[in-house]
């Protein structure tokens, strides 16, 4: 990793959207490929995919003042990252989590069945991160009632796609896509507030599920999680 220190008149300033230099700015994740010593990218590879889709994500639907808080978070995702598909899964259940409960009621209906297919494919996990997302999940349902009795309805009356379980990349993807625009769209008092904590918070789960598979590894390869497709909308990147 490049040394901040040594090169604080070189850093670029966050900004968002994307970025031919560092003298034109950086999005988090350029930023984040600049420390890493990468060629100059908002996709490097040395952070997992759907983290830095939400960083991008975060970054672009911030203010500018929100934006400047997210500059400590940068290291943390450099060499942050795990081939693991229950990572994706688990990233998701954290943006439906923070979004739910604010957002917009349409965008509730689709957060809400992301959150049910995603309680599917961890229902017979056992680690302790697939553990900790089921409960997010279910808390952000409880949160949301009518949200949760339309999803169940839409899910029992689509029984052919109720039998193709799991969650794709991309489909845990719309969820964060969906997400972080709720939130940037919500009527609360700081929406900022809630990216940053949103970001914070993928962070750390990403943290420890990547340093419980590196503890698992040493002990033994841990079994992989299948994804298949699930009745989610396929998202857009950027």
């Amino acid at each position: 990793m490049r040394s901040v220190i040594a090169q604080t008149e070189f850093l670029p300033i966050l900004s968002p959207g994307r970025h031919r230099s560092p003298r034109s700015g950086a999005c988090f994740m350029e930023f984040a490929s600049y420390l890493a010593g990468e060629r100059w990218s908002d996709h490097p590879a040395c952070t997992h995919g759907t983290l830095a889709h939400l960083a991008r994500m975060v970054n672009d639907r911030t203010s500018d003042t929100g934006r400047a808080r997210l500059t400590p978070l940068i290291p943390s995702v450099v060499g942050l990252t795990s081939d693991d598909p229950l990572l994706d899964v688990l990233l998701a259940v954290r943006a439906a989590h923070a979004a739910l409960p604010i957002v917009a009621e349409e965008r509730q209906r689709s957060q809400a069945v992301g959150l049910h297919v995603a309680l599917d494919v961890l229902r017979d996990r056992r680690d302790e991160s697939a553990v900790e997302a089921a409960t997010l999940a279910r808390a952000a349902l409880r949160a949301a009632p009518d949200a949760d009795e339309w999803a169940t309805r839409f899910i029992d009356e689509m029984p052919r796609v109720r039998m193709r379980p799991g969650m794709t990349v991309r489909q845990c993807r719309d969820i964060v896509t969906v997400a972080v625009d709720g939130i940037a769209r919500a009527c609360v008092v700081d929406p900022d507030d809630q990216l940053v904590a949103l970001l914070t918070a993928a962070v750390s789960d990403t943290e420890r599920f990547v340093g419980g598979r590196t503890r698992i590894d040493v002990a033994g390869p841990a079994s992989a999680s299948a994804t298949e497709q699930s009745p989610l909308a396929a998202s857009a990147t950027r």
